[in-house]
């Protein structure tokens, strides 16, 4: 399987272009482009952090990495991070991190609730809910959260129901709902329909685009934030690539990795606020926010990147 820290070694060696490290892990000159949140105006800047996978993991055991990757966050131009109750160790060693280097309030925190599970019919607990969102509130030290979100649509009634609570009460600035399951869309869509929303959170890369078709022109309508998730399929994009070059003409959108492609697919569709692609790497995390710096794909250049990619190997 290639990671995507083999496919960073393997960028390397593919030419001179690559050759020397500045080109993948220095963030590029220039301004990081920022998109409006729809219900607000606030500008975010188009590559955030998540806090899944290799993040999880590693909080776990090397809490003092992530806090150099948080601080790396603020200082190369990020701000939005995403996390969740259920992402391990997450939210509270990032949560003691920031308040510890002094940056907790110039990070945007998007976090999430939800004790009901995966289960379409399942219930929450309110109790159980207010106790989580609690512990949210205590990890960050703040009395008011920019976004949480319901996650995996679990009992939107009850759940978004608090947090909409919570927003009149302006502990916080921003609620929403996630959800990165195809079955679950038509809930979602109905929920982003009915529903005061100021985000949604979604699965999206450059060959996994079923929220083309119906959630991200509905979220344009709606003017509701698009948080997305899994930019590379999670490690599915780097398998596809394995070792081959990044093409020439990915430097006409100023991608110059693997990474900087896929996550400028992603962020170049207008619907798009923020792309939260985890980490526990500084150098990947830099590499990252390099793809919200320079120019974006156009339409043409956005297909011939589709096509490009389907027209490699399946992933393993």
């Amino acid at each position: 399987m290639v990671t995507r820290r083999d496919a960073l070694k393997l960028s390397l060696g593919a030419g001179l272009a690559l050759a020397a490290p500045k080109f993948v892990f220095a963030a590029p000159s220039g301004a990081a482009i920022t998109r409006a949140i729809p219900s607000s105006g606030e500008r975010l800047p188009v590559i955030g952090l998540g806090s899944s996978a290799t993040f999880s993991r590693a909080a776990g055991d090397d809490a003092a990495s992530l806090s150099e990757v948080l601080r790396t966050l603020i200082s190369e131009g990020g701000k939005v991070f995403d996390t969740a109750p259920s992402y391990g160790e997450s939210e509270p060693v990032a949560g003691r991190a920031v308040q510890e280097l002094g940056i907790a309030d110039e990070v945007f925190w998007a976090t999430k609730v939800n004790v009901a599970g995966r289960e379409a019919d399942a219930t929450a607990d309110p109790d159980r809910a207010r106790a989580q969102l609690d512990a949210s509130f205590e990890r960050l030290g703040r009395t008011s959260i920019d976004l949480i979100q319901v996650h995996n649509l679990g009992d939107i009634p009850t759940q978004l129901g608090l947090l909409k609570a919570l927003k009149t009460e302006k502990r916080v600035r921003y609620i929403g709902v996630t959800s990165t399951s195809k079955p679950a869309y038509p809930k979602l869509i109905e929920t982003m329909r009915n529903e005061p929303l100021d985000f949604i959170g979604v699965d999206y890369a450059v060959d996994n685009r079923d929220v083309e078709e119906t959630i991200l022109p509905l979220a344009a309508e709606r003017g509701i934030g698009v948080l997305v998730y899994a930019p590379f399929g999670r490690t599915r994009l780097w398998q596809r690539v394995a070792d081959r070059p990044v093409p020439d003409w990915a430097q006409d959108f100023d991608a110059t990795t693997w990474g900087q492609f896929f996550l400028k697919f992603v962020v170049s569709h207008p619907a798009v606020t923020c792309a939260t692609p985890a980490t526990s790497r500084v150098a990947n995390l830099v590499d990252n926010l390099g793809a919200g710096r320079g120019r974006l794909p156009d339409a043409d250049q956005r297909q011939r990147m589709i096509e490009l990619i389907e027209g490699l190997p399946a992933a393993g």
